[in-house]
């Protein structure tokens, strides 16, 4: 992965219709998704419960561009090379999951990945200030995790105050909820390059009409970048 501060869209697989995954992601690709972003819930840390290291495993082959893993769950080590495994290029973990969340991050690049670490909306920007040297990308949550298509929470002074901390070191910032061509613009201007966006990308797509994907894609990117 070259790191760059360009816009990225990145749809959120839990919208995808999951008896289709293999095409949905080569669907998503085709109409110019830069990653591919794959919720993990374990029904405890978040009450919902999503996919597993072998679900993930499965996705690997059809995804060309980045498999971005963002682990709703708690504890996060133990499964940390199960998912490195699985084939994620980038694997965040909430901050808010465990006592040791550096040994988390220093575990995941070990294990040959991208660290990224999760903020809900509740917690501080300041929380991250002695990871900053750790990790490869913040993700913002703009919605309570835990279920796709939450209003969303404005948190831009969050990622402003992000992005003074980050100064020219290589981290993304990434928002995960309620991203669409409205919001898309607000998180961009105060300094975030990586949007998850779920409904957003496959409202009123499918495989067999893939345009539509593409068409929600270029419309979010257009609005986000419109902002810069």
């Amino acid at each position: 992965m070259m790191f760059d501060r360009s816009i990225k869209i990145a749809p959120s697989i839990l919208s995808a219709d999951f008896a289709n995954f293999g095409q949905e992601i080569q669907a998503i690709e085709a109409q110019g998704a830069d990653w591919v972003h794959v919720d993990v819930m374990d029904g405890h840390f978040v009450p919902n419960l999503t996919f597993g290291p072998m679900a993930v495993k499965a996705f690997r082959p059809h995804v060309k561009t980045v498999m971005d893993v963002h682990l709703m769950i708690s504890p996060v080590d133990r499964y940390i090379d199960a998912y490195a495994d699985a084939g994620a290029d980038v694997l965040t973990a909430h901050i808010e999951a465990g006592p040791h969340i550096h040994r988390t991050l220093q575990a995941i690049k070990a294990a040959g990945m991208k660290a990224g670490v999760a903020l809900n909306p509740g917690t501080p920007a300041e929380s991250v200030a002695h990871l900053l040297d750790l990790a490869d990308l913040i993700c913002v949550m703009t919605v309570n995790p835990g279920f796709g298509g939450q209003k969303y929470i404005d948190m831009a002074g969050k990622v402003r105050s992000l992005r003074e901390m980050i100064g020219d070191r290589e981290i993304h910032i990434e928002i995960d909820g309620g991203m669409d061509t409205n919001t898309a613009p607000l998180m961009a201007a105060a300094g975030a390059d990586v949007l998850v966006a779920g409904s957003a990308v496959f409202r009123g797509g499918s495989v067999n009409k893939p345009e539509v994907y593409g068409e929600n894609i270029r419309a979010i990117r257009a609005a986000a970048e419109g902002a810069l």
